[in-house]
């Protein structure tokens, strides 16, 4: 040690204790922030497998390594960062005393060879990364650039603090051997070259060090100061934020969504308060803590920007900027949340007064625009590599707008009211779903009609609204039921009694219709397998939505059953050689991998089998897979119209094209539309003559020998045994006084109709949402607090009136209080003091 060391290492410590302190009070002030959140699902158990998840996600990279070239420098980079602590730590040392190492350890073998390969492999990562951005730099046009938009001082920063720290590494290794001695190659290779142009000398060791601690002491200086940079916190939030994710065995936050939650407790028809609880996000504090990490982990680093079809069509939405926003507002207004009744600043008080989703004309956080641009087809969220959970938020900023404030598209409207009133978003007659069974020349079990049990029955078939009322899904609903009636597999349908599964009015953010339509179509598939084990209780989908919803989210409201996606089940039928393809379809086909069927229930492997099995010749897309490009139907916008940018489906349809296929093959009613509606507009322009979409379904019947109409009714024929009449019980004794005090009560209990029928106004049957102050559907006006809520719907006669018989559905949203109609703030919804967080 000489007096120059001693000083440098004076103020080494000096200022980077300092920087310490600054690093404690951004974590704490962060922590006081996400706690500002709402209560969340649980998420600190099971405590091994989610520690599993970050291990397997942060050492082998799993997320990264989608993008190759990306994922190896990361990973590179992270490692000389994690492991890299033990050599930045030894720099203290070595700024007093240039000898200095680690006892034990300092002077072996693994120790020289771990600080060569990480010092080199930091540099050379780093490097990689730097010309990555430079070669996806914004200068080029915007959207071509998944780093549009992000921090780039921030990113420059601290792609140069990693880069002198990786060159510090190796520069105080090379001065010590040049100055001691001591280096071998198969440990010190690079650095004794290096070592070679270093004079001798302990000072240049310490002065060496003492750069490359600074270095650390900046990165810890900048991340208590900048609490939005996510590009500096993702290196420690990452994996707090990926143990916290919502699956607790490591998929990502896909295929259900995430329940309606206020306050912790989970949101039903039955113990909702408008009064006190929240509906949704109207407010960045409405998020959970969850929420809140989510936005401050975003590393800007633009993958969901570069996968999502919105952004790549044109439209505003892009998953980055929107979580960007978020965590802006967020943390501009926080002194506003954390203010404890103290005086704030006018610049918190005005951030906390903002709308968070609104126009300019509001000043808004969120472009109504870019809320309603979502299609939910999780390409964000699977390309994320820190697992942020991009679909939930969306749809909780959606629930609020319905909810509470009455802003959507106003084509939501017509769908809403559809649901409501017939069970289906065509506002087709229930008695329609049958018709498709005339279409066919077989006979097709109804149950109620055909058959009174599920006894000896194989599967439940749910048709689906597409499968039976639009002409082009009616094609796949008839070739899986001729297909599964070939092969012997005895099914029945639900007919009339089937009703929407709900999954376009949940991800258009009306919860309270998705759990009214759950419920009935739950009521009547137990009365199908009433008696029957839970093994038994299998239903077949051609709808990869239906398919989400009764597989993954009826479970949330208390139906489980056992779901299978017609192509996973036709598949297995070929396997066990219940249905023999004789003749090859010999076509070049393309496969468009449905959304809710690919990324949300990863099944990409059993459509495609079931092509090859036809004798499809498989063309892949340049986009498949889990990076597959949606249709444009998913998140209810099936049902909106695109006024902004390029039409997805026919964005899509290009890329189909483009492998000049014979047919476009698809496993789903909704991407079978938008695709037709894609081809069709193409061919009006003199493109793809002649290409036609199908469901992988058609390819199969096209393949296989027909079977004549007789056998397949043969085949699907179940003989029931009558069912035993129950034995009359006994009567008991009329007793006048307990009757007398049960009648007010029993007529104060009964519905009196369909719908979401609410305490405070009476309502028959199709007449809208009946909410307190009169019946109102979601983005309807009101017509008035003095409109009764029945005026909504036809008088019941006094003989209709006594034969119906209510059910889950009619029971509707019997809420606590009354729930106040769309567009009007509940009391106990305004924004929360500064003494109430």
């Amino acid at each position: 040690m000489s007096t120059a060391t001693i000083a440098l290492g004076i103020i080494g410590i000096a200022i980077t204790a300092f920087c310490w302190g600054t690093l404690l009070v951004g974590v704490t002030r962060m922590i006081r922030v996400l706690r500002a959140g709402q209560p969340d699902l649980p998420r600190w158990r099971p405590v091994l497998p989610r520690l599993r998840t970050v291990a397997v996600e942060v050492v082998a990279h799993t997320r990264m390594n989608k993008f190759r070239t990306v994922g190896w420098a990361h990973w590179l980079v992270m490692a000389g960062f994690l492991l890299g602590m033990v050599f930045y730590f030894e720099s203290y040392g070595q700024t007093f005393d240039p000898g200095f190492s680690w006892p034990l350890i300092g002077d072996t073998f693994g120790y020289h060879l771990a600080e060569e390969v990480l010092g080199l492999g930091t540099v050379l990562g780093i490097v990689t990364l730097i010309v990555i951005r430079q070669r996806n730099h914004p200068r080029r046009p915007e959207r071509l650039s998944r780093f549009g938009g992000s921090n780039f001082l921030a990113a420059y920063l601290i792609e140069g603090i990693v880069l002198v720290h990786g060159i510090g590494d190796v520069l105080v290794k090379a001065a010590k051997i040049a100055t001691y001695g001591g280096g071998h190659l198969s440990s010190d290779l690079v650095t004794m070259q290096v070592a070679r142009v270093l004079p001798a000398s302990p000072l240049l060791i310490s002065v060496f060090a003492f750069v490359k601690m600074l270095a650390g002491a900046a990165f810890l200086y900048l991340l208590g100061k900048r609490l939005t940079w996510g590009v500096a916190w993702h290196r420690l939030s990452a994996f707090v934020n990926i143990y916290f994710k919502r699956a607790a065995d490591g998929g990502v936050a896909l295929g259900a969504a995430k329940p309606m939650m206020s306050g912790g407790k989970i949101l039903d028809l039955e113990n909702v308060d408008p009064d006190t609880d929240t509906l949704g996000a109207g407010r960045v504090e409405d998020f959970s803590w969850k929420g809140l990490l989510d936005f401050t982990t975003c590393t800007e680093c633009g993958r969901c920007q570069s996968q999502c079809p919105a952004w790549n069509t044109g439209k505003p939405l892009s998953p980055k900027l929107l979580i960007m926003s978020l965590r802006d507002h967020t943390y501009a207004k926080a002194p506003y949340l954390l203010a404890g009744g103290t005086e704030i600043s006018e610049a918190a008080r005005a951030e906390a007064e903002r709308p968070l989703v609104g126009g300019e004309d509001v000043n808004g956080v969120i472009d109504p625009e870019v809320l309603w641009s979502c299609t939910s087809c999780g390409a964000c969220v699977e390309q994320c590599p820190v697992d942020i959970e991009h679909v939930d938020h969306i749809i909780d900023m959606r629930r609020y707008q319905v909810l509470i404030e009455s802003e959507f598209p106003s084509e939501l409207a017509g769908l809403f009211k559809n649901l409501e009133n017939k069970g289906n978003p065509w506002g087709q007659n229930s008695k329609d779903r049958l018709n498709w069974i005339s279409e066919v020349d077989f006979d097709i079990p109804v149950f109620g009609r055909d058959a009174d049990s599920f006894d000896g029955y194989e599967y439940l078939f749910w048709v689906g609204c597409a499968g039976a009322y639009e002409d082009r899904a009616k094609k796949t609903t008839k070739a899986v039921a001729e297909l599964l009636a070939t092969a012997g597999t005895k099914f029945m349908v639900l007919g009339a009694e089937e009703t929407c599964t709900g999954d376009s009015a949940r991800r258009a953010g009306n919860e309270f219709l998705f759990q009214q339509l759950a419920m009935q179509n739950i009521e009547v598939i137990n009365s199908v397998f009433e008696g029957v084990e839970q093994s038994r209780k299998k239903i077949v989908v051609t709808c990869a939505h239906c398919f989400n919803a009764l597989n993954n989210e009826y479970p949330q409201v208390g139906g489980t059953y056992e779901v299978v996606h017609h192509t996973q089940l036709l598949n297995r039928l070929v396997r066990q050689k219940k249905l023999v393809p004789v003749a090859s379809v010999s076509q070049n086909i393309t496969y468009h991998d449905p959304c809710y069927l690919g990324r949300h229930n990863k099944i990409y492997n059993a459509p495609r089998e079931l092509m090859e099995a036809s004798g499809s010749t498989l063309v892949e897309m340049p986009r498949h897979g889990e990076r597959s490009m949606c249709c444009g139907a998913g998140g209810a916008r099936m049902w909106m119209e695109e006024q902004l940018g390029k039409r997805i489906n026919v964005d899509r349809v290009d890329e189909a094209l483009s492998t000049n296929p014979t047919k476009i093959a698809t496993g789903c009613p909704f991407c079978r539309v938008m695709l037709t509606d894609g081809v069709t507009a193409r061919q009006e322009q003199g493109q793809g003559e002649g290409v036609e979409v199908v469901d992988v379904a058609q390819l199969m019947l096209d393949s296989i020998s027909r079977v004549d109409a007789a056998e397949l009714s043969a085949n699907l024929l179940v003989v029931q045994e009558p069912k035993a009449e129950p034995a009359p019980e006994p009567e008991p004794e009329p007793e006048s006084a307990p009757v007398a005090q049960a009648a007010p009560a029993a007529a104060k209990a009964a519905p009196t109709g369909g719908g979401l029928g609410m305490k405070g106004a009476a309502k028959a049957p199709g007449g809208g949402l009946g909410m307190k102050g009169g019946a109102k559907a979601p983005g309807a006006k009101a017509p008035g607090a003095d409109v009764p809520a029945t005026a909504a719907a036809p008088a019941q006669t006094p003989a209709a009136a006594s034969e119906f018989k209510p059910t889950v559905a009619a029971k509707g949203l019997t809420m606590k209080s009354g729930l106040k109609r769309p567009g009007a703030t509940p009391s106990g919804l305004t924004p929360a003091r500064p003494d109430e967080i």
